[in-house]
């Protein structure tokens, strides 16, 4: 698995993921969140410029996973992480995760958090297994619920969410370099 930063070329494979990685929730009930459009390629772009969109890469070169993230309160917020169905189970979205916590350690930020569905298999209980805790509402910070609110106005509250959180290790993080440190 190879981890880089995105590339321009690489944008409109991130949608045909993002729609690809939509459709099990059609299985779940929730074909509206299939059906919701893939962030924009201008979205995307602003990511990629700001140095803070990633893809695993398959052995052609071509991304079948990416993350995009959002420093948020002091922790890198987990703006959104898909892969394709293709390669699911073979710890790429946790690789990802992984190579935020080397972008965060950089940054001096402590922690990183999401917002996900709380009842899909894939989306809470899968971060709580890579050591991520729900936050309670005391917890959350301003930018997470400006994050929340936002959501909401989305629709993405017909579904039970959750805002998770996972503290960044800042130790043996031997890939840290001069260049991974965000701008």
């Amino acid at each position: 698995m190879r981890i880089r930063s995105a590339r321009r070329s690489d944008l409109p494979l991130l949608q045909e993921i993002e729609r690809a990685a939509g459709e099990p929730f059609r299985t779940v009930g929730m074909s509206w969140v299939a059906d919701d459009d893939p962030p924009p390629l201008e979205l995307l772009d602003g990511y990629r410029r700001a140095g803070r969109a990633w893809v695993t890469e398959g052995p052609d070169g071509l991304p079948l996973g990416y993350l995009i993230a959002d420093p948020v309160d002091g922790a890198a917020h987990i703006e959104q992480i898909s892969v394709h169905p293709s390669a699911a189970r073979r710890g790429l979205g946790r690789g990802l995760i992984a190579h935020l916590d080397g972008w965060a350690a950089a940054a001096g930020l402590g922690a990183l958090t999401l917002t996900t569905f709380s009842r899909v298999p894939w989306n809470a209980p899968y971060y709580a297994r890579l050591g991520f805790r729900v936050l309670t509402e005391a917890e959350l910070t301003d930018g997470l619920r400006k994050i929340r609110t936002e959501e909401a106005e989305h629709g993405l509250d017909r579904w039970p969410r959750v805002c998770m959180r996972r503290d960044v290790p800042y130790a043996d993080v031997p890939y840290l370099t001069e260049t991974a440190r965000p701008q």
